[in-house]
C-alpha cells in the first residue's frame, strides 16, 4: 500500500470521526438547548403523579342553626391497580383487616377496567392501620394513605330518610352524572344527600405530587404552582326541627308506620320518620359493606321511605274531602241531616257503621265518624267529582317535595276501573259507597296526607319542602329556596264546617279523636282505620293546630294497630305536647330521661 493510498484513507477516516462527532454535537446542542424544556416536560410528566383532593360536603343545619351533619377527618388507604404488586396482597391484607384472596381479585379487575384509576381499598382507617402502612411503605407500591373527610352525625334523632347517606359512586351513576364523577369518588344516595347532591360535593380540587419508583410520593411539584384548590360544598338549612324530630321518632319506635309534621303557612317539613329506619353514622364509616347488606337484606325494609314512598288506603281521614266536594258543589248543606241506624245497605249488601247514630249532619258525622252518612254521601258525590277534589288537594300526583323516591299515589277513576276489572267486570255505585269512607283502590301516602291536614287547615296547597335556604359559599350569601302554593278554590265558609268538625273530633264529647287533646292548645283531628288484607288494621291520624292560627299540620301512621283514635293519636299528642311546650313535655319518660342525660 503506498503512501499516497495511506494518506488518502486516513483522510476519510478523520472525515467520519469529523462527522460523527459533529453529528453528536449537534444532538447534544439540540437536546441541551433548542428542545431541553419538551424533553424536561416529558420527563417531569413521568415523574410526577395528579392526585385528586376531595372537597369538604356542605354542612347541614336545622331550623334553629344547630349542625346536624358536618365533617371529620379520615384516613383512607388508596391503591393504584397498575402499580400495585400483586405479591403484596397477603402483607397488605393482613395490615388492614381484609381477606387476602378479595383483594387480589378486587385488584386484578381493576388493573383491567381501571388500571390508574385509585382505589379505595379501605375508608376510616384508625392510626394503628396508617402507622403500619408508614411502617411498610416501602413494601408496598402504588399504596398510600390520603386525609379525606366523613360525614359526622349530631344530635339524638337519627333523620335516616330525610339525610340519606354517603357512598362510593356506583356504575349507575357514572352513566348519568356526566364526566366529573370517576370511580371510587363519593356520592349521595338518598335523601338529602342525593337530591342536593350538585350543591353538597363541591369541586375536587388537585395536588400534583414528584413520584418515586415505587409510584410513591416524596415533593410536592413546583412548589405546587400548578395544585388546584378545592371548592368546599355549599351548606343546607333545613326547616326540620331537630327536638321535634327526637320525639317523633321516639315515639315512633318500635312500630312500623310513619309520621310527617309540617308548618302549615308554609310547607316546610318540622319532622318527617319513617319506622323501621337506620343509622347513617354506620354507613359513614368503614364497615359500611357488611351494614349495607344486613340494610337490604332486612325483612322489615328499613331504607324504604313509608312516609313518601308507601301507599295505604286513607280510611276515614278522606271524609273531609268527600264532605269538601259535597258542600261546595250543594250536594248537602250545613244543615243536611241523614239517618244511621247502624248500617247502609246498598246492592243487597249491608255496609256497617260501628254505631248506631241516629240522625246526623255532616259536622256530627265527622265528630263521631259515622260511615253510614259518609257511605251515602260517596254515592252521591259520584267518582269524577270525587277524583277532581282529589286533584285539588294533590292526590293521585307527587307534591313535589324536595326529596327522591316520592309516590304519587293512586286517585281510582272510570278508566282505572276498566282496565283493572274490564268495562263490565265492576259496579260504580258499590265502589263509590267504599271509596265514600276512603276505602278500596285509593292509594295516599303519609307526606300527602299531611299537606291536606295543611290545606284543610289554611285554604292553601303548599309544596312541602326540607330544605329552607342554601349558603353560597362562592357568593357569601344565604339564598333562600322558592316553593309553589296555589290557593284551594273552595268557599271559607266550607272549609269553616270542616274545621269545625275535626275541632269536635278532638275536644266534644263522643268525638273518636279526643286522646289527641293538648291542655291550652285547640287541636282539630281526624282518626282513621285502613283496612288492611294481609292482617290488622293500620292506624291514622291527621289534623292541625291551633285552630286560630295553625302553626302545625300532621298525619301519623302506624301500621297493623288497630283504631287510629287508640293508637296514633296519641303518638300526635306527643309531638304536639313538645311542639308548643318544649321535648321535655313530652308523653315519654325515656325521652325525658334521654334529654336530660345530654342536658347533663
Amino acid at each position: 500500500m503506498g503512501t499516497q493510498e495511506k494518506s488518502t484513507r486516513l483522510s476519510v477516516v478523520r472525515g467520519i470521526l469529523l462527522l460523527t462527532f459533529g453529528v453528536f454535537v449537534f444532538r447534544l446542542v439540540q437536546l441541551q438547548l433548542l428542545q431541553s424544556e419538551r424533553y424536561r416536560e416529558r420527563a417531569e410528566a413521568q415523574a410526577i403523579k395528579r392526585l385528586v383532593v376531595y372537597p369538604p360536603r356542605g354542612t347541614i343545619y336545622d331550623r334553629a342553626g344547630r349542625v346536624i351533619v358536618e365533617n371529620a377527618p379520615a384516613f383512607s388507604v388508596v391503591l393504584v391497580p397498575a402499580e400495585f404488586a400483586l405479591e403484596r396482597a397477603p402483607l397488605l391484607a393482613s395490615l388492614i383487616g381484609v381477606d387476602s384472596l378479595w383483594l387480589r381479585q378486587q385488584v386484578s379487575r381493576l388493573r383491567r377496567e381501571a388500571p390508574f384509576v385509585p382505589f379505595r381499598v379501605l375508608r376510616d382507617a384508625d392510626f394503628r392501620v396508617v402507622a403500619a402502612i408508614e411502617e411498610h411503605r416501602a413494601l408496598l407500591p402504588g399504596v398510600s394513605i390520603e386525609l379525606e373527610t366523613r360525614r359526622l352525625y349530631r344530635g339524638m334523632a337519627r333523620l335516616a330518610h330525610v339525610l340519606g347517606y354517603v357512598r362510593e359512586v356506583g356504575p349507575q351513576h357514572l352513566q348519568r352524572m356526566g364526566d366529573y364523577y370517576r370511580m371510587g369518588d363519593p356520592i349521595g344516595h338518598a335523601g338529602l344527600e342525593a337530591s342536593f347532591e350538585p350543591f353538597l360535593r363541591g369541586e375536587k380540587g388537585y395536588r400534583f405530587v414528584v413520584v418515586d419508583a415505587r409510584g410513591q410520593p416524596v415533593a410536592a411539584f413546583r412548589n405546587k404552582r400548578y395544585d388546584v384548590p378545592p371548592r368546599e360544598g355549599f351548606d343546607l338549612y333545613l326547616d326540620i326541627d331537630m327536638q321535634l324530630q327526637t320525639v317523633a321518632e321516639h315515639a315512633l319506635a318500635g312500630r312500623r308506620g310513619a309520621l310527617v309534621a309540617l308548618d302549615p303557612q308554609t310547607g316546610g317539613i318540622l319532622a318527617l320518620v319513617s319506622k323501621p329506619d337506620y343509622e347513617p353514622a354506620l354507613l359513614a364509616r368503614r364497615e359500611v359493606g357488611q351494614y349495607y347488606e344486613e340494610l337490604l337484606t332486612d325483612p322489615e325494609r328499613p331504607l324504604f321511605n313509608r312516609a313518601l314512598q308507601a301507599l295505604y288506603p286513607p280510611g276515614s281521614t278522606w271524609k273531609m274531602l268527600v264532605a269538601v266536594a259535597a258542600l261546595h258543589d250543594g250536594l248537602i248543606t250545613e244543615r243536611t241531616e241523614l239517618i244511621c241506624t247502624g248500617g247502609f245497605t246498598y246492592g243487597g249488601r249491608m255496609y256497617r257503621c260501628h254505631h248506631a247514630h241516629g240522625r246526623v249532619n255532616v259536622v256530627r258525622a265527622l265528630q263521631v265518624s259515622c260511615n253510614t252518612f259518609f257511605y251515602q254521601l260517596g254515592l252521591r258525590v259520584g267518582l269524577e267529582r270525587m277524583q277532581r277534589y282529589a286533584h285539588l288537594f294533590g292526590f293521585g300526583r307527587v307534591t313535589g317535595i324536595d326529596l327522591p323516591g316520592e309516590s304519587a299515589g293512586i286517585v281510582p277513576s272510570r278508566e282505572f276501573y276498566d282496565r283493572r276489572y274490564g268495562k263490565k267486570g265492576w259496579s260504580e255505585g258499590g265502589r263509590l259507597v267504599n271509596l265514600g269512607i276512603g276505602q278500596g283502590e285509593l292509594g295516599v301516602t303519609p307526606l300527602q296526607m299531611a299537606v291536606y291536614a295543611a290545606a284543610l287547615a289554611t285554604g292553601v296547597v303548599r309544596q312541602p319542602h326540607v330544605v329552607r335556604a342554601i349558603f353560597n359559599k362562592q357568593l357569601g350569601e344565604l339564598q333562600p329556596v322558592a316553593y309553589a302554593e296555589r290557593p284551594l278554590p273552595i268557599e271559607r265558609s266550607v272549609l269553616e264546617i270542616i274545621r269545625r268538625g275535626m275541632e269536635e273530633a278532638v275536644n266534644a264529647p263522643g268525638g273518636t279523636a279526643q286522646s289527641a287533646q293538648v291542655a291550652g292548645i285547640t287541636v282539630c283531628g281526624k282518626t282513621g282505620t285502613a283496612q288492611n288484607p294481609h292482617g290488622r288494621d293500620h292506624a291514622w291520624f291527621i289534623g292541625f293546630a291551633p285552630r286560630e292560627h295553625p302553626r302545625i299540620a300532621f298525619a301519623v301512621i302506624v301500621e297493623n294497630a288497630g283504631f287510629g283514635g287508640a293508637v296514633a293519636a296519641p303518638i300526635a299528642r306527643q309531638l304536639l305536647q313538645a311542639f308548643f311546650f318544649g321535648a321535655d313535655r313530652a308523653d315519654s319518660l325515656q325521652l325525658r330521661q334521654a334529654l336530660a342525660a345530654r342536658a347533663n
